[in-house]
């Protein structure tokens, strides 16, 4: 029998997870592999992948010479998760699920399943790192090592529970060493394309999978001088900044709107110039957009978040940090404030000196303290340019 600690690895059929297990036993840990099923209204579709996952789980499992288990969370995800990301949908908003899915299924009811296994800690293919402060005695998120596949963004809810009991060993390495290490050892599913999509939807197009929950309320599309210029399908299917699937390709802005993109120096402005999403009238059920990336209605300077959730389990000192208020961005500097809301909910205020873009209601502000994630919350609203 073992002596060493036990640490549960989530196994996904990916590449980094595959590594990840690989590499702690390599470093003496018991590893055990669990399989993760989150998701099974349609598990026989041509988009749904999670038998072929397993499988290459299992065959990672196998080279490894580790146990692997397959554990149905699915009960539980459409409970805390899908339930939360459909009511945020029909409210008008974009949220991500992903954040959700972390904080309350692979860090909590996995978390759980592991510590009844006995395990010390869970390890997951996460690219971020954990380290314990010395000075404050409180364990810190960190940014992965390759700037490029960083995903703390995905993890700033995290508290010191799950924190501490946490592994990311693929956080101190580059996405292209953990493949060469893949293909070193023979790992089956080393060339394995990486996953894109949101954890339930798979691969899927998303407005055909949403039709099936969310009922379609058609209304108007209109443009910032209120002229009616096409159709939507319905709010809850557009997100702020989208510029495809909008069917207004060849529209042309006119007056007072084709004067404000010359004035913002686009030339022969009209129809090739594009239009976005700037705004959702939940109870006009009109969606309208604007021409140009830079239309001041896709630009805010600043933020109100609520539902915040600090990794440290207390707020930061409202100061100068930076932010994301988006996956694929470079961090922002922004200014932290506390929100003065009336509201007994947690929330806070962020101000950037530079405008952020197509800010949207629903999906998460994270704020940094140089490479250490400090947490965030959910964008309640953002003040777009006059």
């Amino acid at each position: 029998m073992s002596q060493l600690p036990r640490v549960v690895v989530g196994l996904s059929g990916g590449v980094d997870s595959a590594v990840s297990a690989y590499l702690l036993k390599q470093q003496g840990y018991d590893v055990v592999g669990i399989f993760m099923k989150n998701w099974e209204d349609d598990d026989d579709s041509e988009y749904c992948s999670s038998n072929i996952d397993f499988v290459d789980a299992a065959a990672v499992a196998d080279v490894l010479g580790i146990e692997i288990e397959h554990v149905n969370f699915a009960a539980d995800y459409k409970d805390r998760v899908f339930s939360e990301f459909l009511r945020e949908y029909q409210a008008g908003r974009t949220p991500n699920p992903d954040i959700l899915c972390n904080a309350e299924i692979k860090f909590k009811s996995f978390l759980d399943h592991a510590m009844r296994l006995g395990a010390e800690k869970i390890a997951t293919g996460h690219y971020c790192r954990v380290r314990l402060n010395e000075q404050t005695g409180r364990h810190e998120l960190l940014k992965g090592l390759d700037p490029s596949k960083d995903q703390s963004y995905f993890l700033h809810r995290l508290n010191q529970a799950q924190l501490s009991k946490t592994l990311f060993p693929v956080g101190e390495l580059h996405k292209t060493e953990v493949r060469r290490i893949a293909q070193e050892i023979g790992l089956p599913n080393a060339k394995k394309k990486d996953s894109t999509g949101i954890c339930f939807i798979g691969e899927r197009p998303f407005r055909e999978f949403l039709n099936r929950y969310i009922s379609k309320e058609p209304g108007p599309i209109k443009d910032p001088s209120g002229r009616t210029i096409g159709q939507h399908v319905g709010l809850s299917f557009y997100t702020l900044g989208q510029r495809q699937g909008l069917g207004i390709g060849g529209i042309k802005a006119k007056g007072a709107d084709m004067e404000a993109l010359r004035a913002r120096g686009l030339r022969g402005a009209g129809e090739h110039t594009p239009w976005f999403v700037a705004r959702k009238d939940i109870e006009k059920n009109t969606l309208w957009v604007v021409q140009g990336h830079d239309h001041p209605w896709l630009l805010s300077e600043s933020l109100v978040a609520t539902d915040a959730s600090w990794c440290a389990g207390i707020a930061p000192t409202p100061g100068l940090y930076a932010a994301k208020t988006r996956y694929r961005q470079a961090d922002a500097p922004c200014e932290l404030r506390a929100a003065d809301n009336g509201d007994t909910e947690p929330a806070f205020e962020m101000h950037f000196p530079q405008a952020q873009w197509a800010v949207t209601p629903g999906q998460s502000a994270v704020l940094y303290d140089g490479e250490v994630c400090l947490g965030g919350g959910v964008i309640h609203a953002a003040s777009a340019l006059p």
